[in-house]
């Protein structure tokens, strides 16, 4: 693995989109007991269900920890590679490498991760274990890596349509935990010499309470160029009607690198899912304090599904909604299988099924 100081637009290289081909896809196997609840036995579970189908069409490999080796290679299918690397958590969406292509050879990112804001307002410390695992992954997929430390960045904080168009949100990309000595128009150029984007469309906001300060994973993505899905809510008097309104109204308002006017999906969510006590009472402390709250309202989203080579991974949530998200992936990706995974146990640990998920995208 080379170390490089270039830039990928300079070298020619890019971030494809989401719905393009991959070559595989990264998991961490999960563990961390502030996070998952009752030691991650549901958790770990789901993730097995998650590569299970993804694998189906890519190739999945697991990261899981020296604890948890044995237990992962034991569970998981044998055609899924299990690694052994240490982590603190099980984010493969944020803190793997963004994997960039020419089209005919695929290098990583290496960015600054800290937890989602650090010492201002991340979630956990320490997050070094985080913070290598991208290194470590250009070396284990023998891929050379731009290093960009110094500048945070979690990979579920920004969508791309491979041509040229990237969306993100404000409340993430501007916060103070990220880059606070950068402006807009500063971010705006690193993600552009990054990833081979010339045109960002800024949301303000997120899903109501996504404790990563809103990533754009959970409430817009796109299913092709020039069109998103949007997480949606009728119900003017959920907190969340106006995010997404707002959403709506920028999105409508929009066109993409290529001029093109940005067409919008709505996929409407899920009733608001809360906290239980017994899901409280399988989380240990972290510094003293409990990670969770009875009644806490959590950031339950269909948007945050994985797109395979075959398949859309859905998260479902046993509401009412869910038959009708799953219809709506189904009219939007006509050439693909949707399969609905169970996502409250990987929602309970802060995250969905796109955030433990990373992909690496094919070559010619």
């Amino acid at each position: 693995m080379r170390v490089l100081t270039s830039n990928p637009r300079d070298d020619g290289f890019y971030m494809p989109a989401e719905f393009s081909k991959h070559s595989g896809c990264i998991l961490i196997f999960p563990e961390r007991s502030d996070s998952w609840a009752y030691g991650g036995y549901k958790a770990r579970k789901a993730f097995v269900e998650v590569c299970k189908a993804i694998a189906k069409s890519e190739k999945v490999t697991v990261c899981a920890s020296e604890k948890q080796y044995e237990n992962a290679r034991y569970l998981l299918p044998d055609n899924i590679r299990v690694v052994e690397m240490s982590s603190n958590d099980s984010w493969a969406r944020d803190y793997a490498p963004t994997f960039v292509t020419n089209g005919r050879e695929i290098r990583g990112i290496n960015w600054s991760f800290n937890a989602w804001g650090g010492l201002f307002n991340g979630l956990y410390f320490p997050w070094d274990k985080d913070d290598k695992m991208a290194r470590k992954l250009c070396d284990l997929y023998d891929v050379d890596m731009y290093d960009m430390s110094g500048f945070v960045l979690e990979g579920g904080s920004i969508h791309t349509d491979g041509e040229g168009t990237l969306i993100t949100t404000e409340a993430c990309l501007l916060s103070g935990g990220r880059n606070p000595d950068m402006t807009k128009e500063q971010i705006e150029q690193k993600l552009a010499e990054c990833l081979g984007i010339s045109k960002v469309i800024w949301l303000k906001n997120g899903i109501f309470g996504d404790e990563t300060d809103e990533h754009v994973d959970n409430i817009c993505a796109f299913v092709k160029p020039a069109e998103v899905v949007l997480a949606w809510t009728d119900d003017e008097s959920d907190p969340q009607y106006a995010l997404s309104k707002s959403c709506l109204d920028i999105l409508e308002n929009s066109t993409d690198a290529k001029g093109r006017k940005i067409k919008v999906h709505k996929l409407y969510l899920p009733k608001p899912v809360y906290v239980s006590e017994d899901e409280c009472g399988g989380l240990d402390t972290m510094d003293f304090e409990p990670t969770r709250t009875v009644g806490e309202r959590l950031a339950a989203s269909y948007v945050n599904f994985y797109i395979a080579n075959n398949a859309v991974v859905m998260p479902f949530f046993g509401d009412e909604a869910d038959e009708r998200a799953r219809e709506t992936l189904a009219e939007l990706f006509p050439e693909r299988e949707i399969i609905p995974i169970y996502a409250r146990d990987i929602l309970t640990g802060g995250g969905n099924i796109h955030c433990i998920t990373q992909q690496i995208p094919a070559i010619d």
